[in-house]
């Protein structure tokens, strides 16, 4: 299995698990699109990855929450590359409040990131895909699409509700060759991941220590945070896997926080 000559779309990849993930793509040979709310931040990451080949770079602005961005966006990608063959809908943000707490405005904003814009960009990928009758969707998801925890009532709802757009595409998409997953990563150590810890300590009124000891590690098998480059390699496999035989799946990378 390779990803050679591969044309793929990734979101939120500027930085962090998205970057991630289009980096291991690219030192396999395909062709990435670094997808992002900061287009300079996207050319920045496109630059620097084209210099490591042998895939090639595009940075595309994309607001994932807005249909003719996501519809400029991987039109932009078409034009570069003649095809798309892998999306990973990534982008995603964390917003901490106990459900009594929380602001509409701030829950909206989560799920929009999350669902609207996991719906928005496979929408607009799957004519590509239907007409050259292969292509594969993968979801950030989390091992919050399957536990819930304090304080991430919008956070558990919108990976939870990944999981089922992703078995309906496996559905709707398997007869015409394209198919679908969602990753579910345990505690990654990311800027988003870093910014809970202070937060959670707040809100649940005990030390940062005991936050990444208790509540993010505790129930791993070895204490350890997953890594940035696991989920790359899973990335890889799951866009470099050829066949139907794996499709609608959820896939727990989590050293054990999770096992199902």
């Amino acid at each position: 299995m390779n990803m050679k000559d591969k044309v793929c779309i990734v979101t939120g990849a500027a930085s962090g698990i998205g970057r991630a993930i289009a980096e291991r793509y690219i030192t396999d040979g395909a062709h990435v699109a670094i997808a992002d709310l900061k287009l300079e931040a996207a050319q920045t990451a496109a630059d620097a990855l084209c210099a490591k080949g042998p895939g090639r770079a595009i940075a595309v602005e994309m607001d994932v929450t807005d249909e003719d961005a996501v519809n400029a966006g991987v039109a932009q990608t078409v034009a570069a590359f003649g095809r798309v063959d892998v999306l990973v809908s990534n982008a995603g943000i964390q917003i901490v409040h106990r459900i009594e707490d929380f602001p509409y405005a701030e829950w909206k904003k989560l799920l929009a990131i999350h669902l609207d814009g996991a719906f928005l960009t496979t929408k607009a990928c799957l004519p590509h895909m239907y007409a050259q009758g292969s292509g594969t969707v993968i979801y950030m998801g989390s091992v919050h699409s399957k536990e819930a925890s304090p304080l991430k009532s919008a956070y558990v709802t919108a990976k939870h509700g990944l999981l089922g757009l992703c078995r309906t595409l496996a559905k709707e998409g398997g007869p015409k060759g394209v198919r679908s997953h969602v990753i579910c990563p345990g505690f990654v150590k990311t800027p988003l991941v870093e910014k809970q810890i202070p937060e959670q300590a707040r809100d649940l009124g005990i030390s940062e220590e005991e936050v990444v000891n208790r509540v993010m590690l505790g129930g791993t098998v070895d204490q350890e945070f997953t890594t940035i480059k696991d989920i790359a390699d899973l990335a890889w496999f799951l866009g470099a896997f050829p066949t139907n035989a794996l499709t609608g799946q959820s896939i727990i990378a989590s050293h054990g926080w999770h096992m199902s």
